[in-house]
């Protein structure tokens, strides 16, 4: 009977170090400057998608065909496009799209790799040899040449885009999972979940999960800077989202050509909404590896 007690006591002690542990890894992150630096920035795009048309102050489909192609003004902070719509309101509404898109597509991506690395770490055997040729073949493909065979194949749109980008990250996350679980999978709390009789699913979601939450959160953030240029290259290329939905990779397309007329504001400001976005995601990941790796 003083079993009983004396496991509950360890599990207990377990529980409060791993709950140490986290609280000091969140301790770390509030103190580093590049990660509040980069929440911020992606805070601000955050903001913007949720609330873009709410302080727009000109509707982002508003065509001004007296005023085309106007340079930023007191009026225009960003100027007009050739259409004359406003380009600060485009690029405000622009970033919901974007943003939805490719989190979305991250966290399919993140799901379904963790759930791959899983299963490939844990079981070995013909299991992993099998999964890792597949993901070994994926891993080769181009991810927005293999994104705009699938497109051009199902037609454009919010779902497709989100769902191949997420396939196709899959891959790349599992194979991070699967070495985390290797290292994992021979340490003691492991082998007292063998030996309790627990299942295999059950020790991978409830043992192996929780302690291999650090690499599955560093991938997602890195995965996110990829999925953001990905949508928007889909969308540069005619493959995302269509017009006249305001959209950073579809709103440098349509006014690339008029660079060479001296009109730069009309692209300058959606491409440099696109690199401090991902910028922003890329500061939070390194800060989250750098206190992870510590």
């Amino acid at each position: 009977m003083s079993a009983l007690p004396a496991d509950a006591a360890a599990g207990g002690a377990v529980d409060a170090g791993k709950g140490q542990v986290r609280r000091e890894l969140l301790r770390e992150l509030a103190r580093s400057k590049t990660f509040l630096v980069g929440v911020a920035i992606v805070g601000f795009w955050v903001m913007c998608a949720l609330f873009g048309s709410v302080i727009a102050p000109h509707s982002p489909y508003a065509q001004d065909l007296l005023a085309p192609n106007v340079g930023p003004s007191s009026k225009h902070w960003f100027g007009t496009d050739q259409l004359g719509r406003d380009v600060f309101s485009r690029v405000l509404v622009g970033a919901r799209t974007v943003i939805v898109i490719a989190t979305l597509a991250t966290t399919l991506g993140t799901i379904l790799g963790t759930i791959l690395g899983l299963v490939t770490g844990y079981f070995r055997g013909a299991v992993d040899d099998v999964l890792s040729r597949f993901i070994e073949a994926v891993l080769v493909l181009p991810v927005v040449i293999t994104a705009l065979l699938v497109i051009a194949a199902l037609g454009p749109s919010d779902a497709t885009i989100t769902i191949t980008i997420g396939l196709i990250f899959a891959p790349v996350v599992s194979r991070t999972v699967r070495s985390a679980v290797i290292q994992e999978r021979e340490l003691d709390y492991v082998t007292a979940a063998r030996l309790r009789d627990e299942g295999g699913t059950y020790i991978m979601f409830a043992e192996l999960l929780p302690n291999v939450l650090a690499p599955v959160m560093v991938e997602f953030t890195v995965r996110l800077g990829y999925a953001i240029f990905a949508v928007a290259t889909l969308s540069f290329l005619g493959f995302g989202i269509q017009v006249p939905t305001p959209d950073w990779g579809l709103d440098i397309a349509s006014n690339v050509s008029v660079i060479t007329a001296g009109f730069w504001w009309e692209v300058l400001f959606d491409a440099a909404a696109i690199a401090t976005l991902v910028i922003g995601v890329n500061l939070v990941a390194d800060a989250i590896e750098r206190v992870v790796d510590r």
